[in-house]
């Protein structure tokens, strides 16, 4: 465990959201992301009432704060493409998943931001605009406190929210919703803003805090990248192992920002690493 930091993996929900704080503090982690369902479908089975119970019980006397806990939407919705059933579904899903991490007291939804699917950037802005605050007003009182982050991404064709002056535009147009930003290093990367030494760290951070600013930064996916700088390439890396590299990262997380927020490792498992040795990884750039 690293001291000062908040820390840790997406971790498996298998045989129930409540073990997924059981496989958090098996690795350490003092932060943790989930699935709050199968990531993969639309459908989804509503929470069972002993297993919230259990989770929240659980995360009570794990020693993890709530506030380092948070839930990843699931894969197939694509909240800016066109209107039609696909949107609805959506707007839905992610109604859903609001409601889901209020009840589980889990304050932060972490949201990908989709693809105008050829309609250009703007009709994508405002279908996402429009999703989000549907859905914020469909979700109930059970999600009144979840914040909605928006994921940066790695600028795929017609992606949404790659650069900070388009996440600051769409922050804009969702004044007064419970909105903030999670900032993917692996994506910033790919997209173009440089993370490989400690003055381009600086300069990054520095357009962050001036364009979207740093206040609004909720948590950190800190991830190498497999892709070079400006790939476009969302395939992310071991700590330390890719095209940011050790001295980067070193740099990125001795920020006063950083040092505050919680971090989550999205970081591959294969014959390299697991996850308990990218959290070694990450402690030994870290001290």
């Amino acid at each position: 465990m690293c001291v000062g930091y908040k820390v840790g993996f997406h971790v498996s929900i298998a045989g129930g959201i409540s073990n997924s704080v059981d496989n958090a503090k098996s690795i350490g982690c003092t932060a943790f992301q989930i699935f709050s369902r199968n990531p993969r479908g639309w459908a989804a089975k509503p929470l069972a009432p002993d297993d919230v119970a259990a989770f929240k019980s659980k995360l009570a006397a794990s020693g993890i704060e709530r506030n380092c806990t948070m839930v990843h939407m699931p894969y197939l919705p694509n909240l800016s493409g066109p209107s039609g059933e696909m949107h609805k579904k959506s707007i839905d899903t992610l109604a859903g998943e609001i409601r889901r991490a209020g009840e589980l007291g889990i304050p932060y939804l972490i949201i990908h931001l989709g693809s105008h699917l050829g309609q250009g950037h703007e009709a994508g802005v405002i279908q996402l605009i429009n999703a989000v605050n549907l859905a914020i007003d469909l979700e109930g009182r059970k999600g009144a406190d979840v914040m909605v982050l928006l994921e940066n991404n790695a600028g795929q064709k017609n992606s949404i929210g790659a650069t900070f002056e388009e996440l600051r535009t769409i922050l804009d147009k969702l004044q007064g919703a419970r909105v903030g930003i999670c900032f993917d290093t692996c994506h910033a990367f790919a997209s173009g803003y440089d993370l490989r030494t400690t003055r381009s760290v600086e300069k990054t951070l520095d357009a962050f805090d001036k364009t979207i600013g740093l206040k609004e930064m909720k948590v950190v996916h800190l991830n190498d990248s497999k892709g070079i700088l400006g790939s476009n390439l969302d395939r992310h890396e071991h700590i330390g192992l890719g095209n940011i590299g050790g001295e980067g990262i070193a740099a990125f997380l001795t920020h006063k920002r950083i040092l505050q927020i919680p971090i989550i490792m999205e970081t591959p498992i294969d014959e390299k690493r697991n996850d308990a040795k990218n959290l070694r990884a990450f402690c030994e750039l870290a001290s």
